[in-house]
């Protein structure tokens, strides 16, 4: 199994002939390698409904037929486009042909702005658990540090965990670092940094605050075998 990383807080798993891709911001997202013409996933799972994690994911959806998994609001406004869609709440599971998903909870907002200057509300936001090949990964989402995440790592062992290091709009470095010792994570790649200047941070300072042989710097397109 192939995991990779495409700038903010795209992952793509690759597993089984079948292609995973989380958040997929591509079109005004600066650090990404991806096109949207270029990518074709069978699956899209979005953590929650800002426009740096929705991206792209209705063009994407309608001209690859991909199942797209999300919170149910998200999933309901998103099946009112014409996108194929199962919505979920936070703390379910359901198992689907390539593995099983299950929604965390993630502490941030959600909504996406319109031209009359109202924010349609997108549900709660979420972090994700993916089971595939017997490994599980984490995509924390948005989220700040919450004392739970230990609980989720008590509950399902965690081979590879992204988290976000970009403070202002989630946690910073120090307290992803924190999360990463909660979670028990075996591998932490960082996620959602120096897309916009008030996320600017250093990856590579993050890794050094993990124990030895934890924390990994991806670059765009670098991927993980799991």
């Amino acid at each position: 199994m192939k995991v990779s990383y495409h700038g903010h807080a795209v992952v793509k798993v690759e597993s089984k002939g079948k292609t995973i891709l989380f958040d997929p911001f591509i079109r005004g997202n600066a650090l990404t390698d991806l096109q949207v013409d270029d990518i074709k996933p069978d699956v899209i799972i979005v953590t929650h409904g800002h426009g740096d994690h929705l991206g792209d994911t209705v063009e994407l959806a309608k001209k690859n037929n991909s199942l797209v998994i999300a919170n149910f609001e998200l999933a309901t406004y998103l099946s009112w486009q014409d996108v194929n869609t199962h919505g979920m709440s936070i703390g379910g599971a359901y198992t689907f042909d390539f593995g099983k998903v299950k929604l965390t909870p993630a502490f941030h907002g959600t909504g996406l702005e319109t031209e009359n200057n109202e924010i349609i509300y997108l549900g709660m936001p979420a972090g994700v658990l993916l089971t595939i090949d017997g490994k599980t990964i984490y995509h924390a989402g948005d989220t700040g540090l919450f004392s739970d995440m230990k609980l989720i790592g008590d509950r399902h062992p965690i081979d590879l965990a992204f988290l976000p290091i970009g403070d202002n709009f989630t946690m910073g470095p120090e307290d992803a670092a924190y999360a990463a010792k909660l979670l028990g994570a075996k591998k932490v790649v960082p996620i959602h940094f120096n897309t916009f200047p008030p996320i600017k941070q250093d990856p590579h300072q993050f890794v050094k605050m993990l124990n030895e042989g934890v924390g990994q710097v991806l670059e765009a397109g670098e991927a993980i075998e799991l």
